[in-house]
């Protein structure tokens, strides 16, 4: 049965004793983990829900959560998110605890983000089919797969994409599925069951490359637009960017700005500074603009308030959209 499909009783959601999601499309892991955390909390309170993940997770506490003899009334869960990091031999006392516990009060989901050589270990892939729990692989689909793919995910959408509007969509929006998804929900929304999509439905509907986003953001950021920062930032978020690409192009953006505002202040003019960067005149122009708008400590503030950020999701105890947003309020104040 899928995670969280409804039992006999209405609106009563069922819960496997194992699940391990894994696989190379970190995004969409991201969603599931979040959607089960939600259905979690939901169902047994905050209180209800044991988390494991960075330097936590490992299958030694893993193993003692699902040991732990609680008080507790009703299901409890367990999320174990980075196990691609364990090894084959680490599985054991998971696999003897998961294998004693009782699946009618407890959940464990089990969360591999996988890459290059670090991958769930066959060992927990055995341990929770012989839980009687589900496998889901999220993996990201090539290129050249995109077009079919998307028109799979359309008519689960009640939506007609043909093959023109499918790489249209690839064009304009990019590879990343989280972000074709969004937008093939609001091509959903915008024509209605049953419409046919072609590449000029597409073109007109959806949103650009994300990639110019991204700029937008970086220039907001130089700008001190804070509205405009944080309005981007979520919407990209939203459309599944990473935080760490993100923070990338406005640490990059923010440095170009610092060294503008540098020159400006050492005294050479505009014309000056625009015949340094490596940019087309009207966005050299209007990136000189937006520099000159603010001093050169406070760009280098705004500098400080990314390159901190990037410390703090390494180990910070918020979550990395609260330290992201509160790093943009800095930068933009």
């Amino acid at each position: 049965m899928p995670l969280g499909t409804p039992s006999n009783l209405p609106g009563v959601p069922s819960f496997r004793p194992a699940y391990l999601i894994h696989g190379d499309d970190h995004g969409r892991i991201s969603e599931r983990r979040a959607r089960l955390r939600a259905m979690a909390e939901t169902s047994a309170g905050m209180a209800g829900v044991e988390v494991y993940e960075g330097d936590a997770c490992t299958a030694e506490n893993v193993a003692g959560a699902l040991s732990a003899m609680t008080f507790s009334m009703g299901r409890r869960f367990v999320i174990a998110d980075g196990v691609e990091r364990w090894k084959n031999s680490d599985v054991a006392p998971v696999a003897a605890a998961l294998a004693s516990a009782d699946p009618e009060t407890l959940t464990v989901a089990f969360f591999a983000r996988e890459e290059s050589r670090h991958k769930a270990p066959a060992k927990l892939v055995e341990a929770v089919n012989q839980a009687g729990g589900q496998i889901a692989a999220e993996m990201n689909v090539k290129s050249w797969d995109l077009p079919k793919w998307l028109a799979e995910q359309a008519r689960t959408l009640d939506l007609e994409l043909d093959r023109d509007g499918a790489k249209a969509l690839v064009a304009q929006v990019g590879d990343r599925q989280q972000r074709l998804l969004r937008e093939l929900e609001k091509l959903s929304l915008e024509h209605g069951p049953g419409a046919h999509v072609g590449a000029e439905e597409v073109e007109e509907s959806c949103a650009t490359s994300a990639e110019r986003k991204v700029w937008t953001l970086a220039d907001a950021l130089v700008a001190g637009d804070r509205k405009t920062s944080i309005s981007l930032f979520l919407e990209l978020r939203q459309q599944g960017e990473r935080v760490t690409g993100l923070i990338y192009n406005m640490v990059r953006r923010l440095r170009d700005a610092v060294a503008v505002a540098e020159l400006l202040a050492a005294g050479q003019s505009a014309a000056q500074v625009k015949k340094t960067l490596r940019m087309p005149p009207r966005a050299a122009d209007r990136f000189v603009k937006d520099v000159a708008t603010r001093d050169v400590e406070s760009l280098r503030r705004a500098l400080t308030a990314m390159a901190d950020l990037e410390v703090e999701r390494r180990g910070g105890d918020l979550s990395e959209d609260t330290e992201a947003v509160r790093a943009v309020l800095i930068a933009t104040r």
